[in-house]
Parts: C-alpha cells; structure tokens; sequence
C-alpha cells in the first residue's frame, strides 16, 4: 500500500491533471507487486530508486515470503481498510511471433494486412495501458488508497485494483456533493398505506412481515465539516458514511479524474469503460447472499441475505417488499421497485372490481334478451352473406358468441371504465406521495441535480471545444443547429418505421380476411360460425410475433439515431431514447386494438356498394361484435407479452451469467486451489444494464388497463398476477445475478411519471369512445327508452333489409346490421343515436374530468405527517448550522 508522506506531491489538482507522461512506456502487466498485494506505478518506483532525495512520495512495501491470507469480507489484505470500489482490466498473454524467415516465406497481401493489424492492436493496447496507469496514478493524487491483485491462466491475467476512500476525503466530498448528516434518530416510518389502515381497523395484516436490522430513520441536514461534533455518530469514522454514501463519493471521483488530456475530455471512467481499458467498475455486494446454516440467528444476516431471504423468496410471495432495503440494490432513489410495489398493490382492487363485473355478466347473462331473441329465432333472420362467393346464414348459427358477447358488453363495463379512469388519476396522486416521503427517506427531497458532465460517446465524438458557460471549462462542443438538423432527420426515420407498422397492420387485416374466407368456404357450419374467431385469434398471434419482432429492431433503431444526433448530458441522451421508443411502442402495440374499437366494421357499406381494400371486402365485426374481438386481441398481446417478458427475464440472465463464466473458466480453474475472492465472484455476475425496460414494460401495461379497459375488465387481474410473478423475478435478479449498481440520487421517476398522467387521461377519452361507438350500450339504453324497456324486438330493431337491387340480382331478401332504410340511407334513428353517442361523449368526459381536477385538489401531494417531519428536521438543522447561535442568545438575554 502506498503512503504519501511528503505534502509537495498534493499539487494543484488542475496541473496534475493536464501532465503528459509521454515519456513513459507502459507495458501491460506493469502495475505493482502481486506479492504484496500494493499497488506501485513504475514512474514512482523508478523515481525512488534514481533519487531518493527527491522521491515525491515514500514508498512502504513489506517483503512477505509468501502470500499473506485474504481476511473474510470487503477489505484489503491489512483486515480493516473496507474496500469501497473495484476496478478490473484483462491483459491477453501475447504470442510468440513469427520469425523472420517464416514471414518473409508467406509474404502474402493477407499475411502483410494480418501483421498490420497486429501492429495497430498493439498500438491500442499501450494506448490503452497508457490511459490506464495516468488514470490510476491521478485517483493516487486525489487521495485514495489503492490495493491490487492478479488472477491469471496461460491465456490471459485479470487485474483487481480495489480502492479506499479515507476519512479526510470522504468529509471532503460529502460536503462538496451535499450529502445528509444524521441529526436525531426518529421512529421508522410505515411506508405501507393499506397497513395503516388495516391496523386502525384492527384486522390482522398477513402481509406485514418482520424483517430483521431494518434501517434506523434520521433527521438530517447538509453537511459541514465545521459542526462534526454536532452530527451523530461523527466520533465512530469507521461507520459514520454508510456503504452507499462511501461508493458514491468514489464513484464521483472516479467520474471527475482525468486520464490523458482535458482539453480532449479524456475524463472519467465510464469512457474508460467504454474504450475498453478497465472491463469492470462496481461496489461490492455486502456479502454473500447464501442463507448460513439452520442456527444463524436473523439479525445476525447481511443486507443481501435479508433481501433473499425476505424479497427474492417465492413464499413471501403475500408480503410487503422491504422498502427500507432498497436502497442498498437501487442505490438512493432509483424508485423503479418501490414503484412496481406501489402499483402492483394499488392493482388489487382494480382487479378485485373487474373480476367482479366480469362475474357479474356471467351470473346475468340468462337475462340477456337480445342473446335469447338470437338463440330462439330458428330462421326468422337470415343474414346476407359475409363474402361474395359465401351463401347467406341464420342469425341463430351465432347463439353462443352473442351469449359470450355479453360478458364483455353489459352495463356494468361502463362502471368499471368510469371506476378505472378515477382509479387511474387517484394511483397518480397517491404515488406522488409516496414519491415524496421515499425521497425524504432517502435524503433526496432537496436534491438538486449538479451541472452534468458530458457523455463520453459525445466527448470522443464532438468535432470541437467550447467554453462551459456554467463551468467555465472547455469542454467538447457540438452545433445546436446540427443537432436540431439530425433530430429532424431522425424524425423522419420514426415516420417511416411508423409507416412500416402500419403495412404490418394493414398485411394482418389482409391476412384475417383471407382466413375468414377460407373458413366460410369449407362448408362446415362449426367453421362457418367461429370464422371470426378462428381469424382474429391467428391473426393477433401473428401480430404479436411482429410487435415483439419490431420493438427489438426499432429500440435498436432509435439508440443509434439517439448516439447520432448528439446529445450531450446522459439526462437529455436518455430523455431523447425514452420519447423515441415509447413513441414508437406506443403505435406498435396499440395500433391493432384501436383498429378493432374505432374502425373495423365502420366501412362495410350495405348491399350491393360493399366497400373494398385492394378487390376484397373490407372487415366487418364478427358474430359477437367488435368488443369481444377488442377483449381477445388485448388478452393474447397483454398476456402474450407478459409471459414472454417473464420467461426471457429469466433466461436471458441465466445465458449472460453462463457466458461471463466460461470466460472466466481459465481463470478460475488456474486457481483451484484458492477459495474465490469477493471481488472475483461479483466480478463474475453481470453488469446492471439500467432500468429502461422495466419502466417500458410498465407504461406499456398501464396503458393496456386503462386505455381499453372497457372492453378487458380482466386486465387488471392478469397485470396484478404478472407483477407478482415479475417483482420476485427482479429481486433475484438484483440480488443474486447483478453487480451492484453505482448509487445515484434522484427525487422521482422522471419523464415515466408524465407519460403515465398522459396516458390516464388518454383513457378517459378512449373509453368514452369505445363505450359510445363500440359496445351496444347506447343502442340498448335508447331502444328501451323509445320502445320497449325490457329490450324485446331489439334485435329485429339492429337489423336492416337488403336494397331491392340487391334482392333482384342474387333472389334473396336478406338482412344485415344498420340503421339504414331500404334504399341503403340512414334513418332518423341512426341520426338520434350518433347525437346521444356525442351527447354521452361530452357528459362522460366533463363528467370525469371534472372529478379528476377535485381528487387532485383533494389530494395534498406531500402528506401531513411529513411536512411536519421536514419543519422538525429545518428547526434541528437551523440549530446545529447555526455559528452564532451562543451569541445570539447571549443576546437575547441581555435584550431581556
């Protein structure tokens, strides 16, 4: 280990840091002694050995015989310097080369181009082990502390260099960094509304579950280093910084070092990563995640073992997540799993109503008189054909779908459309509650983000310098005008791939009609009545396969626009991603079923002036009407999706982490002997890839329980049993198959939030729509307030007859369901229905809306206990920060 002891080395920061060792040769494998475990660059070596009188930093290396033994835990070889970083590279055992006479005999133009590669591999490699060892030495600069280790095969060597951050950097750059210093513990809070109100209602709360050594809640405030004394715990500096707040600091560090030259924003480790000199950087995971034996006591667990023990396990599959816990895997306030907690809780009633008037149509459906009129009717009705080679059809051949039908269009959907839409906006304003007593938790609520760097991608590929007006600092630039340019043009990419998934759509209406065809054509009346839905079934699955096809090539599509147009902080990269894709998914999944709700079936014509798309006649809806085909088409792409999602977020891991193993194979089985070091067994897990998809997946379900929920009242039900299947899925993932995430701080969920408030209130709209012009529910409530109440003669009341040019030329009077006349023109009462549609439109919106805009005022977004929280955590932090708190009392005395 490296100890400084002379103070000239602490230069200005800003020197060291545009120095260039240009002088210096760097090989690959010339980082320290493996023997001791320190870390020692060969400029320092080499200084110390030519002259000591002017060696800028001593050197202290203890000769051991043999290796010393690895203490148990996350610390260097001395058993108490915690380990609070790792950074790994893999250096490949070179070749012996060809000799001269051999080459010179195969002097081929392969043989010359080969050589040339090799050279320029070469040349990448020391450019790379230059980067490496001037990166290294300026983390030395900033004060951290440094031990290396080396597993190596015949093939290659994997370097560990683990990292310490001390004491007086740490207060350093908690205060530049804003971090929280506890003041005065507080009860920990219950994040769990429904366990609040059970508990006031004394009910027994099975869900509620006693997780050991949960976190102790504090008031905080900024801190200082001047009022060290005033903070609790300041005396014990080995625990005072928590684990998270330990690897945040050296990860800022790590962001901010420089490694060649700034002017080039040769800066920070993730574009070291991303140039291939170090293949990893994380924090460790606090242990393994192995439960010990049957006599290990609970609180005597480690983080991870309670988070697999009482998150990850499938029998507590009933229980509250441990909230507390999520910190140490999402690091701060990444509220991804929270969220999915929250809502995937909140879907129990949404479910609980749905299943219920789904029950309701089932225990009403022998009251349903349309159906009986239909079932009864024998050949009192007969249809007009459905296709132009196809023979008319008893209205009585379709008995059990108008029976079915019914299940997904009675009275009660229009409850649960107007019960979703509240329940929507309510989730909402109730997560921003949530939201803000987790940021709270989390020292997050006065978090403001810093100015932030530039990406790396962007600085390795900005063409010029410009002066940061924030900073001060040049820094890579690149034309506001180029980029508005480039986004423009990928815009028009986004049109065409959106056009492409209108083709696709248009190909499965193609496809189901040619289906349709072929079944009315077979002659068998079991085929001819389930045409429809043999079609539309095929058909969604063949959609599906294209959606899951085309959300792969357009997220590929759309991150490569995004690199292009050249966006410069990590924020507005992935701002400009998540409008691409969710945009795009948007039209991808919802296409087909706003197609089925809004259009199908809405130019057949009559008669006669059939309307057509390319010679075939255009889709009319199926026996049992748009709203059953509606409800099959979001259960096979909503369920269809999820049980995909699920099986390859278990899969695909499993493949990642096999993969990284055999890699790692030579490695491992050159040390047989030795058990795994910590370092090398979080190095085998992969890499956390972001929580993207998880909030995709998200929306996307969101959507489909609100939007359609009319016509799928068992949406939420099978939401509700994914995200149970999904929240264990990820707890695996991150306890047990991910290095641990670096922290950040952030105090919401972001852009997800607005685009989930705009698809709620999309919903309302939707649903007043699709219950106006798709379901019978109007047609029904002004048939019985005209006519009859008890809906007796409603189905000859949908019915129209045949035009008689139509009757002449195929000698057939035959009826089809319109409100036209004989002539094929609209009567009065399909112009009395399209005013009640628009009238109902209006009211269900207004009607809505306006509750919407009272629940939102109803609803304080932070909630009381709180805020009294926050005035209680000001006072205590207005005192500790106070410098002249003694004399202004001493003041006031004398005032008195």
């Amino acid at each position: 280990m490296l100890k400084k002891r002379n103070p000239e080395v602490l230069m200005d920061r800003e020197v060291l840091l545009d120095l260039d060792y240009s002088g210096e040769t760097h090989g690959p494998d010339s980082y320290g002694s493996l023997q001791n475990g320190g870390f020692i660059p060969p400029r320092y070596l080499n200084t110390a050995a030519n002259d000591e009188d002017d060696d800028p930093m001593y050197v202290h290396c203890e000769q051991t015989s043999s290796p010393p033994v690895h203490p148990s835990g996350n610390y260097f070889r001395d058993g108490q310097t915690k380990i609070d970083f790792v950074l790994v590279w893999e250096v490949m055992v070179r070749r012996k080369r060809r000799s001269r006479g051999q080459l010179q005999g195969k002097a081929t133009e392969d043989a010359v181009e080969a050589v040339q590669e090799e050279s320029r591999s070469e040349r990448r490699k020391a450019q790379l082990a230059q980067w490496r060892d001037k990166f290294i030495q300026n983390l030395q600069s900033a004060g951290l502390l440094m031990e290396k280790e080396e597993s190596s095969s015949v093939k290659k060597a994997i370097h560990y260099l683990k990292l310490h951050a001390p004491w007086d950097v740490l207060v350093y750059y908690a205060e530049e960094l804003c971090l929280r210093a506890p003041l005065q513990a507080q009860p920990q809070p219950d994040f769990n509304t429904s366990a609040q109100v059970l508990q006031k209602l004394w009910v027994p709360n099975i869900m509620k579950d006693s997780v050991p050594n949960r976190p102790v809640d504090y008031y905080t405030c900024a801190f200082r280093k001047s009022k060290m004394e005033k903070f609790l715990g300041s005396d014990d500096r080995e625990n005072y910084f928590t684990n998270t707040q330990r690897h945040r600091i050296v990860y800022e560090i790590l962001a901010r070092t420089v490694y060649g030259r700034r002017k080039r924003a040769e800066v920070g480790v993730a574009r070291l990563l991303n140039e291939g000199a170090f293949t990893g950087a994380f924090p460790l995971h606090e242990g393994p995640f192995e439960l010990p034996g049957c006599d290990m006591q609970p609180d005597k667990l480690n983080k991870r073992q309670v988070l697999y023990h009482y998150w990850s396990n499938w029998l507590k599959w009933y229980k509250y997540q441990p909230i507390t816990y999520c910190q140490y895997i999402t690091n701060y306030n990444d509220q991804i799993l929270p969220f999915t907690g929250f809502y995937t809780a909140w879907l129990l009633p949404a479910a609980l109503v749905g299943t219920c008037v789904f029950v309701s149509g089932i225990l009403t459906m022998g009251s349903n008189t349309p159906a009986k009129e239909i079932c009864e009717s024998g050949g009192l009705y007969l249809m007009c054909p459905l296709c132009e080679n196809c023979k008319p059809w008893n209205i009585s051949d379709i008995c059990p779908m108008a029976k079915v039908g019914y299940l997904f269009d009675h009275p009660g959907t229009v409850f649960f459309s107007v019960f979703m839409s509240l329940w929507a906006v309510t989730f909402l304003e109730y997560w921003k509650r949530k939201n803000a007593t987790l940021a709270h938790h989390w020292d997050c609520m006065d978090f403001h983000e810093e100015e932030e760097p530039p990406r790396p991608e962007f600085s390795a590929m900005a063409p010029a310098m410009e002066e940061n007006p924030v900073t001060g600092v040049k820094e890579p630039y690149f034309p506001e005008k180029a980029r508005i340019s480039r986004m423009l043009t990928g815009s028009m990419v986004i049109v065409i791939m959106l056009c492409v998934v209108m083709i696709f759509l248009v190909t499965v209406i193609i496809y189901r009609s040619i289906v349709s065809v072929m079944m009315f054509e077979t002659g068998s009346s079991v085929l001819r009545t389930q045409a429809g839905n043999i079609a539309n079934i095929s058909s969604t699955l063949v959609n599906l396969a294209l959606i899951l096809l085309m959300g792969q090539v357009y997220t590929a599509l759309a991150e490569q626009l995004t690199k292009w147009e050249m966006h410069r902080t990590q924020t507005q990269y992935e701002d400009a991603f998540t409008f691409k894709v969710f945009i795009f998914q948007f039209v991808n999944f919802y296409s087909s079923p706003f197609y089925v709700a809004f259009f199908k079936g809405r130019f057949v014509g009559y008669p006669g002036h059939y309307g057509t798309l390319f010679g075939m006649r255009n889709e009319d809806c199926g026996s049992g009407g748009c709203l059953i085909e509606l409800a099959e088409q979001l259960c096979i792409i909503m369920v269809g999706k999820q049980l995909i999602n699920n099986v390859q977020e278990f899969v695909i891991p499993k493949i990642k982490a096999w993969r990284q193993k055999r890699a790692l194979s030579s490695v491992k089985k050159a040390q047989k002997a030795e058990q795994p070091k910590c370092w090398e067994q979080d190095y085998e897990l992969i890499p956390c890839e972001g929580l993207f998809d998880e909030y995709l997946e998200i929306v996307l379900q969101f959507g489909f329980i609100t939007i359609f929920v009319a016509a799928f009242p068992l949406a939420p039900l099978f939401a509700l049993l994914n995200n149970w299947v999904e929240v264990r899925l990820d707890a695996y993932k991150f306890v047990c198959e991910y290095r641990r995430p670096v922290a950040e701080r952030a105090q919401h969920i972001g852009v997800w939030f607005i685009i989930l408030e705009a698809l709620s209130h999309v919903s309302v709209i939707v649903n007043a729509f699709l219950i106006a012009f798709t379901s019978d529910f109007l047609p029904r409530l002004l048939y019985q307030y005209k006519f009859n109440n008890d809906l007796h003669g409603y189905v000859n009341f949908t019915l129209a007859y045949s035009p008689p040019s139509y009757n002449y030329s195929s000698h057939t009077v035959c009826r089809y369901k319109a409100f036209r006349d004989e002539n094929g023109k609209y009567t009065l009462v399909y112009w009395e229905l399209l005013a009640v549609r628009l009238g109902f439109i209006i009211a269900f919106e207004h009607v809505v809306f306006f509750v919407l805009r009272v629940i939102d005022w109803m609803v304080p977004d932070i909630p009381e206990s709180l805020e009294l929280k926050i005035k209680r955590e000001r006072y205590l932090a207005k005192q500790a920060l106070a410098d002249n708190q003694e004399a202004l009392l001493q003041a006031k005395r004398l005032a008195t």
